[in-house]
């Protein structure tokens, strides 16, 4: 092409800079600690290669990249760095690795009982390095096990690192399947595991029996959380049970209501019971009663926490 003034010159662009490195977003060890790796090389989801973390030499699946949104979903992550892909020889080692357990923590168990400690060992973890042995356990409150740490590191000639959990952790490190049939969710995609309340069970009319709405730790089951704050704001659309309500079909009392599917169970002034959708609703004559305070303990006073 051509201008008045002569041959249009093209401006000619600079080609982009190699990458230097990257980062990701890795999982590993036993517990499925959430790390960011830098990296000397691309890697792309579900890759497995050995890391250099604060724990020592392992073994780390690759997720994503440490996007700013990834990053903003991690708790104070721990780092390191992407030594290599795994190879043939490190899978080699790493099942061999994975055999020694049972050993392990038969020895582990030797020497908890010769020191009799009031502790319940759940796993023995052992890095591929071979820096650091993890010893997970459970007990009802403090140990002292400065004396069982120079056993063990006798027995393993390495460092060992006593690490007490609780119940939801233990089902993360030996349970497999749920009651849904699914791995369960703490040992495949969850990194953190908050409360779950009874009241989260109520709100979605859950039945109330322990044996149906506890997780293999025996505690609520953490999908109860899942819906709960989608049901909420359903809830928060419906007239409240005991109110009275001006509807299309005239007067009427909420008996009940379906969150899900926003409808009423009402009764009519001439006595009919009709369901009726939370859009027929006009609008709220009247609040229901005040819930009556619950008694509890003894006259005069409140029951002794």
């Amino acid at each position: 092409m051509t201008s008045p003034d002569g041959p249009e010159r093209l401006t000619p662009t600079e080609p982009p800079k190699p990458k230097k490195g990257w980062e990701y977003v890795a999982r590993f060890g036993s517990m499925r600690i959430l790390g960011v790796l830098s990296a000397r090389e691309s890697f792309r989801y579900n890759d497995q290669v050995v890391a250099r973390t604060e724990r020592g030499t392992e073994i780390a699946t690759v997720l994503c990249e440490a996007t700013s949104n990834a990053l903003d979903s991690m708790d104070e992550p721990t780092a390191g760095k992407i030594v290599r892909r795994l190879s043939e020889d490190d899978r080699t080692q790493w099942e061999h690795i994975q055999a020694q357990t049972r050993d392990d923590l038969a020895i582990c168990q030797r020497c908890v009982d010769a020191r009799g400690l009031k502790m319940d060992l759940v796993d023995v973890e052992r890095l591929l390095g071979g820096e650091r042995i993890v010893v997970y356990y459970v007990a009802e409150g403090r140990v002292d096990f400065r004396q069982l740490v120079r056993d063990l590191a006798g027995e393993f000639q390495t460092r060992i690192e006593m690490r007490q959990i609780g119940v939801r952790d233990e089902a993360k490190l030996l349970a497999d399947y749920g009651d849904c049939g699914q791995p369960l969710c703490c040992a495949t995609f969850l990194s953190k595991m908050p409360p779950v309340s009874m009241k989260m069970a109520k709100l979605q009319r859950s039945t109330l029996d322990p044996t149906k709405i506890s997780g293999r730790c025996g505690r609520l089951k953490c999908c109860l959380r899942y819906e709960f704050e989608t049901y909420e704001a359903l809830a928060a659309e419906l007239p409240p049970i005991g109110a009275e309500i001006l509807t299309r079909e005239g007067n009427a009392s909420v008996l009940a209501h379906d969150i899900l599917s926003q409808q009423l169970m009402v009764r009519t002034e001439d006595k009919r019971r009709i369901l009726v959708g939370v859009d027929q609703v006009v609008r709220v004559t009247k609040a229901p009663p005040p819930a009556k305070p619950r008694r509890s303990g003894r006259k005069g006073g409140s029951r002794d926490a």
